[in-house]
C-alpha cells in the first residue's frame, strides 16, 4: 500500500467524496443495449464487475440526452444510450448496485455526434447535423445540415431534462462529452464553427452551447450536482482533415494547447467541478484511443497544462494501465484522478490487485482495439462490447467460470497464448493439466511479436500468462512435442491441440536464396538484417515489422500486391492503422503497392506491377510477411482416437490473438 499510497487516496468532485482516485473512463456500451437506447442486464452486469474490483469512480457512457433533433434510434442503426422516462429504472438499478461495493457513478451526457457520424450511419438514412454546413467526416461528400439557434436551445434543455432524470436515479454526477470532434467540441472549435448566431464566433460565443448546458443542468437540479467536462486540449491536426503525430513539425489548424487552456479557465468559472483531459478527435483518432504505438502515459503532458491552470480536480487519461506510471502521475501533481478505460475491460479488478500489491496478476491491455471498438463497429453488424484478452468483458453473466463437475485429466499440446489460456481456465475450474511445448519456451508466436519497442505489452502478456499458469497449478513440460504415442501413453480425458502455425514460404525463384528470411526469424534474431530491406506483404505484420527495422535505421521498402497497406484480411482498427501509417512515412519506409515479387536474385527482388512492368529493388534481406499455415497434423492424427479432442488458436484456422484466447477460454470453460 506504502508503494501505492496516492492511488487510494480519497478524492472529492463537488460534493461527492470518491474512495480512491481511480477511475474507470467512460467507452460507449456497444451491443449491450436494448434497441430503444436503455441498458441491458450484460451492460449492468459490466459496470458493476468493475465497481467490483474497486474502482473509485465509474463514467458509464456515452449517453444521448434527446433523438428528435439528430435521431440515430432508428431501425437498422446501431443502438445508442439514451437517458429517457424508459431508462430511468435501469439507471437507478444500476446506481443502487455499484454502490452496494462503495464505487461512485456518473453518466457521460453527449448533445450527439454531428459531422462524426459513421458512415454506415449515414448509408441508411439518418440525417447528419452540426454546427455549421460542413462536410461529413465519414462521408465527405454528404454536408451537414447546420442547427438552428432554435434547435440549439432545445437541446440546451434536453439536457436540463436529462440531468433530472439521472439525478432522481441516485446517479452521482454528470460528465459532459465534449472531447474527439463530436457535437459540443464542433461548437467550440473554429475550424468547425462558421455560425454568425450567439453560438458562433469567438470562444466565447463558441464556448456558449456547453456552458449554457452547464448553468441549465444546475437551474434544474442544483448547485451541488457534479458536472465534470471532458475534452481536448488539443487536436493534433495539421490540416482539415489529417492528424499529427507529436514529433512532426506542423502548424495545429484545430486547437492549441493555448485556447485549450483558456477553455479550461472558462469551464471553471462557469462552475464546472472537474476537467477529465484528454486530446485528438476523429482527424488524429491515435491520440483519442492510443493504440499500441503510442507509449504509456502518452497524454499526461496535456493534463499537466490543465492542472496549473485551473484548482478543480483533473482527470488524466491515456494509457495509464501500468500501476507504478499511475501512481507517479499523481505524486508529481500533473493530474488529481487516474482514468483507466481499456485497462479495466482487460482487468476489471485492477484497483484491488494494485492495492493488495499483485500487480504480477494484472492481465495487461494490448493496445489492439479488436474487441472493444472494431468488434462494435463492424457496419450494421455491431456485436457486444468485449476485449480480446479477456473474454469475459460484457458477458460477466454468460462467461462466470464454474466448477468442473467431473474432474478430468486434460492434456494441451502447445504452449502458445491460445494453449495457455485453455490450460489456465481448466485449472481453475479443477482439472488436472498437463501443458507440453516442443519448445525451450512457452509464448509461440507472442514471443516475436513482443520484440519491438512498441510492442512490450505482448511481452507483459506473456509474462501474465507464465505467472498464472503457475499459480494456477498447470505442469508445464517444455521441449516436448506431443505425438500419438505420448497421447496413447498418458491416456488423458481431454486433448486440447494448440500447435499454433508456421509462416508461409510460397515457391518463387530464388526463395532458397540465404537473403531470404522470415519476419519471425528476424524478430527472434535467427538471421539478421541487413542494410536494406524489402519487406514482402503490407498487412499488419509486415508492417510493424518494417517500423521496427526503420527505426533500427535500416532502410526498408515493403512491397504489397494490394492497392494499400493493412486492408486484407481481419480489418485492423482505424487509430492503429492510421498512426502505423503516419509512423512509416515518418520513418521513411518506402510503400509499392499493386506490386508483387516476380524473382528474388542475389542483390534483391525483381517486381512486378499490375501493368506487367518489371524493374529490380535492390537489397541485402529479402522479408517475408505473407502471412500464416496452421500446424495441424497431431490433430488431424489424433481424430478419431481421442473421444474429447479439440483444436483451437492457430492449427484450426491463423487469426489474431483475440480469437486464440477465446478458443481456449471458450473450450476449457465447457469441459
Amino acid at each position: 500500500m506504502t508503494k501505492f499510497r496516492m492511488l487510494f487516496e480519497p478524492i472529492r468532485i463537488g460534493r461527492i467524496l470518491i474512495n480512491n482516485r481511480i477511475a474507470m473512463a467512460p467507452m460507449a456500451t456497444g451491443g449491450l443495449l436494448n434497441p430503444d437506447g436503455t441498458l441491458t442486464q450484460r451492460a449492468m452486469d459490466y459496470y458493476v464487475e468493475r465497481a467490483k474490483g474497486g474502482v473509485g469512480l465509474i463514467i458509464a457512457g456515452v449517453a444521448k440526452v434527446e433523438n428528435e433533433i439528430e435521431q440515430i434510434l432508428i431501425d437498422g442503426a446501431i443502438p445508442r444510450l439514451l437517458v429517457s422516462s424508459k431508462a430511468s429504472s435501469s439507471l437507478g438499478e444500476l446506481a443502487e448496485s455499484v454502490h452496494h461495493y462503495g464505487s461512485r457513478i456518473f453518466i457521460q451526457l453527449t448533445a450527439g455526434y454531428g459531422r462524426v457520424l459513421s458512415g454506415e450511419a449515414i448509408d441508411i438514412g439518418v440525417k447528419i447535423v452540426s454546427a455549421s454546413a460542413i462536410p461529413a467526416y465519414y462521408r465527405p461528400r454528404v454536408t451537414a445540415r447546420a442547427l438552428s439557434t432554435e434547435e440549439v436551445e432545445k437541446l440546451v434543455r434536453a439536457f436540463g431534462h436529462a440531468a433530472e432524470i439521472v439525478a432522481a436515479a441516485e446517479i452521482d454526477g454528470i460528465e459532459l462529452h465534449g472531447h474527439q470532434g463530436y457535437l459540443f467540441d464542433q461548437f467550440a472549435t473554429a475550424i468547425w464553427n462558421k455560425r454568425t448566431d450567439k453560438y458562433g464566433g469567438d470562444l466565447e460565443d463558441r464556448c456558449r452551447f456547453p456552458i449554457e448546458v452547464v448553468e441549465t443542468i444546475r437551474d434544474r437540479i442544483g448547485r451541488d450536482f457534479p458536472i465534470v467536462y471532458r475534452y481536448g486540449l488539443k487536436h493534433y491536426m495539421k490540416d482539415p482533415w489529417t492528424g499529427a503525430l507529436k514529433r512532426e513539425g506542423y502548424v495545429e489548424v484545430g486547437r492549441d494547447v493555448e485556447e485549450g487552456l483558456e477553455m479550461a479557465r472558462r469551464l471553471e468559472k462557469a462552475g464546472v467541478d472537474a476537467l477529465h483531459v484528454d486530446a485528438g478527435c476523429h482527424e488524429s483518432l491515435y491520440w483519442v484511443h492510443p493504440p499500441v504505438y503510442q507509449p504509456h502515459g502518452c497524454l499526461v503532458d496535456i493534463a499537466a497544462e490543465a492542472k496549473k491552470a485551473v484548482n478543480i480536480p483533473v482527470i488524466a487519461v491515456g494509457r495509464l494501465e501500468i500501476p507504478e506510471l499511475a501512481e507517479k502521475v499523481l505524486e508529481e501533481g500533473k493530474a488529481d484522478i487516474i482514468a483507466l478505460g481499456r485497462g479495466l475491460l482487460a482487468d476489471p479488478y485492477w484497483p484491488k490487485k494494485v492495492q493488495e500489491g499483485r500487480t504480477e496478476d494484472i492481465r495487461p491491455c494490448i493496445g489492439c482495439h479488436d474487441a472493444c471498438i472494431n468488434r462494435i463497429r463492424m457496419g450494421t453488424q455491431m456485436r457486444p462490447l468485449c476485449c480480446a484478452v479477456n473474454p469475459f468483458t460484457g458477458r460477466e453473466r454468460l462467461y462466470a467460470l464454474t466448477p468442473a463437475e467431473k474432474l478430468e485429466r486434460v492434456l494441451v499440446a502447445g504452449g502458445g497464448v491460445a494453449g495457455m489460456e485453455a490450460a489456465r481456465v481448466a485449472a481453475i475450474r479443477g482439472h488436472k493439466v498437463t501443458l507440453y511445448e516442443k519448445s525451450e519456451s512457452l509464448g509461440g508466436h507472442l514471443i516475436e511479436a513482443g520484440v519491438p519497442d512498441f510492442k512490450k505489452d505482448i511481452e507483459r502478456l506473456l509474462s501474465w500468462c507464465k505467472v498464472q499458469l503457475k499459480k494456477v497449478g498447470v505442469s508445464v513440460v517444455l521441449n516436448t512435442g506431443v505425438t500419438p504415442e505420448l497421447v496413447e501413453g498418458e491416456k488423458p480425458d481431454v486433448v486440447i491441440v494448440a500447435t499454433g502455425s508456421k509462416p508461409i514460404i510460397p515457391e518463387m525463384p530464388g526463395i532458397e536464396k540465404p537473403i531470404v528470411a522470415t519476419c519471425t526469424d528476424l524478430l527472434l534474431g535467427k538471421t539478421r538484417a541487413g542494410d536494406t530491406v524489402v519487406v514482402v506483404g503490407g498487412g499488419l505484420v509486415g508492417c510493424e515489422t518494417a517500423l521496427w527495422l526503420a527505426k533500427q535505421g535500416n532502410e526498408v521498402t515493403i512491397v504489397e500486391i494490394l492497392s494499400d497497406l493493412m486492408v486484407a484480411g481481419f480489418p485492423v482498427f482505424r487509430a492503429n492503422r492510421i498512426m502505423l501509417l503516419d509512423l512509416l512515412a515518418l520513418y521513411k519506409v518506402e510503400v509499392v503497392t499493386n506490386t508483387s515479387i516476380h524473382e528474388i536474385t542475389d542483390e534483391g527482388v525483381v517486381v512486378i506491377d499490375k501493368r506487367f512492368k518489371s524493374r529490380e529493388v535492390r537489397c541485402d534481406t529479402v522479408a517475408l510477411a505473407l502471412g500464416l499455415k496452421a500446424e495441424n497434423q497431431l490433430y488431424n492424427l489424433l481424430r478419431g482416437k481421442v473421444m474429447q479432442l479439440y483444436a483451437i488458436g492457430d492449427c484450426k484456422e491463423p487469426r489474431r490473438i483475440l480469437e486464440a484466447i477465446w478458443d481456449g477460454y471458450s473450450v476449457a470453460s465447457a469441459i
